[in-house]
């Protein structure tokens, strides 16, 4: 027994233990389940999120679970949870635990040989990887070929970006072969053919597909000042930034306008302000640019040419949230759930694209989370002291709460995503409440 049947009211979650395992215990719309306690991305304590209908939003990166199901319904992350058999008898709630696992991946065919439809998918990131899983996960057994520039297969930026790790593969190898899914690594497209439904590889040779997702990704801008060739001066595709207390200093509504250097290597920065400051080394980690020409789709991540898909940072799509605007957001969370619609309406299951946007990131151990599309915000509301690192800030455009960033808030951003992926509009009035109890309830 792990609780009495009323110890949990409709739409709460406490975490149980179970034996030795951790298990979070879900009532939602008058029915108990189980399913397992931590997010199968970075696990996170899933007990520290938020609730909403019939699925858990991890409070750090908000992914998304069916508490019913354990399926992963929002990324960052690829695995689903395991499920718990649960059981009420005499106002006792029972838990039964039979494998003690933290994850599961969903089931998946694999390639049957005489199938000749061929799927390429072009970029080896997050949009290309989930569009692959997805496609097996729906039972597609076609040829399923992703051909990237990249030395490995997918791996984790996000994390390397954050941390020094060896595990960075999202997938080891043998699960690309248990599964049919080949990876070219260190291959690249440099054109399609539309008509004859083939591309050329840069090696001069030619590959057929039947369909075909455009996932190419982005790339660092260099920056365009006198200097920037210095000995020196990183370009990055991922970067950290960190905290003035850590003896980084932050210069705000400022930019680069030379790097200076003596006998070839970098000496000082001049800004804008005409503040100079000293360095022996420059990294920058730029706004990101996939093309000055993104692909653009529709809902279902279509483009104009029949049996071609796009996804990731490359691709410019409608943005529900914003009333259809057309947007390009270069981020994980979106690369991944844009690959699953890319995959489910190659397979003509027709699915809109319909997440909302969920960033993080880490300074120096402490975690920003940051939801929504704020362009175009003309004021910020503050919640918390941004002095001691603890606030909740809501981005106001028209009256209405467009973004929302925090810090050391949680669960507030997950809240807010999970409202906004509810078709609720928060407006500024709420934002404004002393009593946030419509937010952190």
């Amino acid at each position: 027994m792990v609780c009495q049947e009323t110890d949990l009211k409709d739409g709460q979650m406490k975490e149980v233990m179970v034996g030795e395992k951790k298990v979070l215990l879900v009532c939602s719309q008058g029915q108990y389940s189980a399913i397992g306690s931590q997010c199968s991305h970075y696990n996170a304590p899933l007990v520290k999120g938020t609730l909403v209908g019939q699925r858990v939003r991890c409070p750090f990166h908000g992914a998304c679970f069916n508490v019913r199901t354990g399926d992963i319904e929002e990324y960052p992350g690829l695995d689903s949870l395991p499920t718990y058999k649960v059981k009420v008898e005499n106002g006792m709630v029972y838990v039964t635990v039979n494998k003690h696992l933290t994850k599961r991946v969903k089931e998946m065919c694999s390639r049957i040989a005489d199938i000749k439809h061929t799927i390429l998918l072009i970029g080896g990131g997050p949009a290309a990887l989930v569009c692959a899983e997805t496609l097996r996960q729906t039972c597609y057994e076609g040829r399923i070929i992703m051909v990237t520039r990249d030395a490995l297969p997918p791996f984790d930026k996000p994390k390397l970006s954050k941390v020094r790790t060896e595990e960075k593969h999202t997938r080891m190898s043998d699960f690309y072969q248990q599964y049919g899914i080949e990876v070219w690594t260190e291959k690249e497209v440099i054109s399609v053919n539309t008509v004859n439904k083939a591309v050329k590889m840069i090696d001069g040779t030619w590959l057929n597909y039947d369909q075909l997702l455009i996932a190419t990704g982005c790339r660092a801008r260099p920056l365009s000042c006198p200097g920037w060739d210095l000995k020196g001066v990183k370009l990055l595709q991922t970067h950290d930034d960190m905290f003035e207390e850590q003896n980084v200093k932050f210069y705000m509504n400022d930019g680069v306008t030379e790097i200076r250097g003596n006998s070839g290597k970098v000496k000082e920065v001049v800004l804008k302000s005409g503040t100079i400051l000293e360095a022996d080394v420059v990294v920058a980690g730029i706004v990101c640019l996939s093309t000055n020409f993104p692909v653009t789709t529709v809902h279902f991540m279509k483009t104009n040419v029949p049996d071609i898909f796009s996804a990731g940072d490359v691709t410019s799509f409608p943005l529900s949230i914003c009333g259809d605007k057309m947007v390009n957001i270069g981020h994980w969370q979106m690369s991944q759930a844009q690959g699953r619609v890319a995959a489910l309406n190659m397979l003509k299951k027709p699915t809109e694209f319909q997440s909302v946007p969920f960033f993080w990131t880490v300074l120096l151990g402490k975690s920003i989370r940051y939801t929504g599309y704020g362009e175009g915000y003309t004021e910020i509301i503050y919640k918390g002291s941004i002095q001691e690192r603890k606030f909740l800030a809501f981005y106001i455009k028209e009256e209405k709460v467009v973004a929302a960033a925090s810090l050391m808030f949680d669960p507030a951003v997950a809240r807010l995503a999970e409202l906004m992926a509810s078709g609720q509009t928060i407006t500024k009035t709420q934002a404004q409440a002393p009593d946030l109890a419509w937010l952190l309830m």
